[in-house]
């Protein structure tokens, strides 16, 4: 089969994805949407369809999984951006003022338990924290990479034992 005919095909067949679109989408622009994506996954794979096997259930099979793939998308990223006004405060999407009293309060007392650490844990810590790599500690410190390692290790678990709630 030459792609010609295969095009040809296709064409002839899709005349049923319309209606299938609009059921699964319920909006006309998204349903034109999937109807092209389909027409065009079909044509770009057209070397996975095998002659004389039924095209409409092929067809129709590429659509749902389409559909399927860019809900799970959606669902994913929690796209939100057409809902009415009178929602879009339910997903955080208003114009509400923010409170940073709490997170705050909280950077505070990270950096007091930080700050509280022992001078040997404390250096290692913020130099990896600030985007430092193990290396290159270690040679500013003049200290073996292991040892480097260890203080950073130690650190993280003092702190989280001082930062447990």
């Amino acid at each position: 089969m030459t792609a010609t005919d295969f095009n040809e095909l296709v064409v002839l067949h899709s005349d049923f994805l319309k209606p299938y679109a609009i059921s699964l989408t319920r909006d006309s622009e998204n349903a034109k949407d999937l109807f092209q994506e389909t027409i065009f996954k079909a044509l770009l794979n057209r070397e996975k369809y095998h002659f004389g096997t039924n095209l409409k259930a092929w067809l129709h099979t590429i659509m749902r999984n389409i559909f399927i793939n860019g809900y799970r998308r959606n669902k994913k990223y929690n796209y939100s951006d057409n809902l009415p006004a009178a929602e879009a405060h339910l997903y955080g999407k208003g114009n509400a003022l923010q409170n940073n009293g709490i997170s705050r309060l909280q950077v505070a007392e990270i950096e007091a338990a930080i700050n509280d650490l022992p001078h040997v844990f404390r250096i290692a810590f913020e130099l990896h924290y600030t985007g430092y790599k193990y290396q290159e500690i270690a040679d500013l410190l003049k200290e073996p990479l292991g040892t480097v390692k260890s203080r950073i290790h130690f650190a993280r678990k003092l702190l989280m034992a001082k930062l447990e709630r």
